[in-house]
């Protein structure tokens, strides 16, 4: 199935339904004045009136879900910096409408016909144009009804019209001979044609517009990501030396204030200062982490069970994380073509994350399985669970819910993208009080674009 009709290609219905008011109109008045032709003027001037009247009403309606969706959403110039998010239920109503009209648009399109020559009359040609607009804005599988009316219509027009000098055809009384058979296959060969490429190439062109879209955000995420770590990497090494040189004046001062009489305080405040060191140093070194070799493209060869024991090796309470071993001993031995050390850090980001969220007593659950083509890990955690708005922010850079200093919002959004270079998916499950648990899915095969060009 196609993305449904937004708003946008609705207004453009709209401007094509003027169009046709207006081309019909034209033709009627070159037709009547310019030419010798005899036919009713009543019957199509109110056929052209009812589209006018139809569109009238279509516009009114359109500003009305225009209006909807400014309520909903905020200012409609907001969307040009953001996608647009559709109402609920809004695109099968979209749909709807949109199909009604063209219907109704080739009913009074064999009507007209009908008034004016029937199947002789030249402008049948336009019942193609109705099937080519059709297949771009509607459903494929909504569309194919309306060349099964324009054939119903055409059909119609084979057999009954009314008869203009100049353009009718002498008929056959009954029955249909060789030739109105030969139009009607024709006809019915072309409709299908027309609507099938129309489908198939409009489908074609969306794919195209949804996979550029998403490669340029992916190269917005790499840009941005480039950026963060450049800043991270400069921000550890220019911080680094000055830290240093506290920590040795600190420790020279302690070292010469031993056995000399001081107020408590002195001491108090060079511990004090000794601790925030230390977290300075935590700090720095979690920026080096998001900076340094997470990101680098080296891959190894390694199986599932040595990528678990990677990841475990760095994690500051391993006694607080389960692993069920009987359900993980199957896929042990699955090999895996991944940066190890990168894929490593992703996963041991979520199970620090667990940790934080569960509290000093709180323990973490990591469970891995193969599903098809793809390996799953899950990380679980016992915490008091995210809200929708936190669930949502969850990856942004420099978001954190942590307290200042326990973290810098990176890791997240760190492990997100490792895993989505390398083809894979990270969804978090949540609700207030029960806990998240994040699950990580990665190919077990990698494409010939990701596969790396040695070691």
């Amino acid at each position: 199935m196609f993305a449904p009709a937004r708003l946008g290609s609705s207004t453009w219905l709209l401007h094509l339904r003027w169009m046709a008011v207006m081309g019909q109109l034209l033709t009627i008045v070159i037709a009547s004045f310019l030419t010798d032709i005899q036919f009713s003027l009543l019957p199509l001037l109110l056929l052209v009136g009812f589209t006018a009247i139809t569109n009238f009403g279509y516009l009114l309606w359109l500003r009305h879900q225009d209006y909807r969706r400014s309520d909903l959403h905020g200012n409609p110039a907001d969307e040009a910096a953001e996608p647009s998010t559709e109402l609920d239920g809004e695109p099968a109503l979209l749909q709807s409408v949109a199909l009604g009209l063209m219907l109704l648009d080739l009913i009074s399109l064999t009507l007209m016909l009908y008034f004016s020559g029937g199947a002789d009359n030249p402008f049948t040609f336009f019942y193609f144009v109705n099937l080519a607009v059709g297949g771009v804005m509607i459903r494929p599988s909504a569309s194919w009804l309306m060349p099964v009316l324009a054939i119903a219509g055409y059909t119609f027009l084979l057999r009954f019209s009314v008869p203009v000098d100049g353009i009718t055809i002498e008929r056959v009384e009954n029955g249909f001979d060789l030739r109105i058979s030969a139009l009607l296959f024709a006809f019915a060969t072309c409709a299908g044609v027309v609507t099938y490429y129309v489908t198939r190439t409009a489908g074609e062109l969306q794919r195209r517009e949804e996979d550029l879209r998403r490669a340029q955000a992916a190269r917005a995420a790499n840009y941005r990501l480039e950026g963060l770590t450049t800043l991270a990497a400069g921000a550890a090494h220019e911080l680094a030396t000055p830290l240093s040189t506290i920590d040795v004046i600190v420790r020279e001062l302690s070292r010469h204030l031993e056995g000399v009489e001081k107020p408590k305080t002195v001491d108090t405040d060079l511990l004090l200062i000794d601790g925030q060191l230390e977290m300075c140093r935590q700090i720095l070194a979690r920026m080096r982490s998001a900076a340094g070799d997470s990101m680098a493209p080296r891959w190894d060869q390694t199986t599932v069970g040595d990528l678990i024991d990677a990841t475990l090796e760095g994690i500051r309470d391993p006694h607080r994380v389960d692993i069920d071993d009987e359900r993980m001993a199957p896929i042990e031995e699955q090999p895996l073509w991944v940066p190890r050390e990168a894929v490593a850090q992703a996963i041991r980001n979520l199970i620090h994350n667990g940790l934080d969220a569960s509290g000093s007593d709180g323990r973490v659950r990591l469970d891995a399985r193969r599903l098809g083509d793809q390996l799953e890990l899950t990380v679980q955690d016992t915490g008091k669970g995210m809200s929708g708005e936190v669930l949502k922010r969850a990856g942004d850079p420099f978001f954190t819910t942590k307290e200042p200093g326990r973290g810098i919002g990176l890791g997240l959004f760190l492990t997100r993208n490792v895993i989505s270079q390398l083809g894979g998916e990270l969804h978090f499950d949540s609700a207030p009080d029960n806990g998240t648990t994040a699950t990580v899915r990665l190919p077990l095969v990698q494409s010939d674009d990701d596969a790396p060009r040695g070691r």
